[in-house]
């Protein structure tokens, strides 16, 4: 969330990023209402004041008549104040992040711009099966019952696959635990706030599950609740930044997508993810080396995979309201002969931490906003798309990737 004052000193600004990010933004009434605020405040002010003055003399009738008049007079300033901290709150809560000067403006994703391309792209001396087909030839996974069970786009992974899927998720986590980050096991049931102060309400409420419990929806992702760790509370600078690997189911209902990668893995209510998140100190070029670092990692597992993938700057249309940078990770995927999305790497600046209240103490014993960071290490089982199509063989087997052999202990899966 904006501040006040910033929307204030950079009006224009702010008015032009909302547009960038094609979000409508009305600036102008947020300001009047800021005024009224202001306004109110100093009024009840100006009262109290009298109030307090007079309350050390010896009361008479004009006294008390006028105490009973600045009593009511309180009364109707702190409803009309109330109510505008109301409509105030909700319009600034509409207000999308300003992106950074080197975000390429574009409406959609044809504005997002190719930055690193790695491996090469396998070339096939047979037809190429879909893993939907080579999933279903090698009993890997049941759509037709998953959907019968669970409903629309419902699966079961079964298997090597259900072996593949385990193997993965422990391999990025672990790698990452290595590098030295915290290893979390987070919540899928999250409170409202959480939501609000990761940027997913107001904006993308329609995807979000809600249960029938006052208060609780099902997460995304793993960077709502860890992100909402801290939230109310104040970090010591020392301790910055705090680096977290956590892994979560996640469920995204997929609004307005049903006609969208409706057969297959692709795209699910319902998958596993490990996601890499970072609280730092409220210093913009730390956060640029934070993120190269989370880029790194999610990369270096793609590579270590051996599956082909492409980095996009992501345009201010195509990069969501909370977003002041970021990349996205793409792999390849024979089938559709093209690359699909395995992970988005985002620098929110303190977008996120205004909304959740997360400040750090500065040597100086001021406290500042803490800037919070976040990438994907690893979704499941979209990655399982990717292996399976990058490492069929002619004979309608599956290569395992290397590293992950050890794991799962198996080379290959082929028909028994």
């Amino acid at each position: 969330m904006l501040s006040l004052e910033y929307i204030r000193a950079n009006k224009e600004k702010v008015i032009q990023a909302a547009k960038n990010k094609n979000r409508q933004v009305d600036i102008d009434t947020i300001l009047k209402l800021d005024d009224q605020r202001r306004e109110l405040i100093q009024k009840g002010q100006v009262l109290r004041e009298e109030r307090n003055k007079t309350s050390h003399q010896k009361p008479d009738q004009k006294t008390i008549t006028r105490g009973k008049e600045i009593k009511e007079e309180l009364k109707k300033i702190e409803g009309s104040l109330t109510s505008t901290l109301v409509k105030l709150d909700q319009l600034v809560s509409y207000v999308p992040n300003i992106p950074l000067d080197e975000v390429p403006i574009g409406k959609d994703e044809t504005g997002n711009v190719e930055v690193k391309k790695w491996g090469n792209i396998p070339k096939f001396d047979f037809e190429l099966k879909s893993h939907l087909d080579l999933g279903l030839s090698l009993d890997l996974f049941d759509l037709e019952r998953g959907s019968k069970v669970s409903g629309f786009r419902g699966y079961f992974l079964k298997n090597q696959a259900a072996q593949l899927q385990f193997a993965i998720l422990f391999y990025v986590f672990q790698k990452l635990v290595k590098k030295g980050y915290t290893p979390m096991i987070a919540p899928s049931i999250v409170k409202g706030f959480t939501l609000f102060g990761s940027g997913q309400f107001p904006w993308g409420e329609q995807e979000v599950y809600k249960l029938n419990d006052e208060d609780a929806y099902l997460s995304g992702t793993a960077e709502i609740p860890i992100t909402s760790y801290f939230s109310g509370e104040i970090l010591n600078e020392s301790d910055l930044p705090k680096k977290f690997v956590a892994f979560s189911p996640c469920f995204r209902r997929e609004a307005g997508s049903y006609g969208k990668d409706v057969k297959g893995l692709y795209r699910v209510h319902e998958f596993w993810k490990v996601e890499q998140v970072i609280i730092a100190k409220n210093d913009i070029e730390e956060s640029k080396k934070l993120h190269e670092e989370l880029q790194k990692n999610t990369e270096e597992v793609m590579e270590d995979l051996k599956i082909p993938y492409r980095r996009l700057l992501m345009c201010t249309g195509d990069m969501g309201e909370p977003q002041v940078y970021k990349f996205d990770t793409e792999i390849w995927m024979p089938y559709r002969n093209g690359y699909g999305e395995i992970a988005s790497n985002s620098i929110m600046g303190d977008f996120q931490t205004r909304r959740l209240k997360i400040k750090y103490r500065k040597k100086d014993n001021t406290t500042d906003h803490c800037y919070s960071l976040n990438d994907t290490a690893i979704p499941s089982p979209r990655i399982l798309i990717a292996i399976l199509e990058n490492y069929q063989q002619k004979d309608g087997s599956i290569k395992i990737p290397e590293v992950l052999q050890q794991l799962v202990g198996f080379r290959e899966i082929k028909n028994k």
